[in-house]
């Protein structure tokens, strides 16, 4: 099961933080991802991170601005956003895959096998 929480309603050029909280599997034997989805549209992979977090990789349009970590020994993934865009609004997920690693994660959204409900992000003035 994976859990998300943190979202919420901020100012443009605001700030926010994400959780994931993982359980019934073994979470620091898994590559982890956060994939973002508008109404409307098709979700969209925007960060992901190998199991031990020494490697990350990010969607272009979100690189310098969110950071993705992850604490094992708590089972929990996060994402840091910063400098917040309206564009930036959507239903933020949190997913793994049994099969695939990080790297690979990159730019898919059709090879995860859990998904979180997912936690809402909007950006608004």
């Amino acid at each position: 099961q994976l859990v998300e929480s943190g979202g919420g309603t901020v100012q443009p050029g605001g700030s926010l933080r994400l959780s994931c909280v993982a359980s019934g599997f073994i979470f620091a034997n898994y590559d982890m991802a956060w994939v973002r989805q508008v109404p409307g549209k098709g979700p969209e992979w925007i960060s992901s991170i190998d199991r031990e977090g020494r490697f990350r990789w990010y969607k272009d349009a979100v690189t310098g601005r969110f950071t993705v970590s992850r604490h094992n020994d708590e089972n929990t993934m996060y994402l840091q956003m910063t400098s917040l865009k309206p564009e930036d609004t959507a239903l933020y997920y949190c997913v793994t895959s049994e099969t695939y690693t990080a790297e690979y994660m990159k730019g898919r959204i059709d090879i995860y096998d859990y998904w979180g409900q997912g936690t809402q992000v909007t950006v608004s003035s």
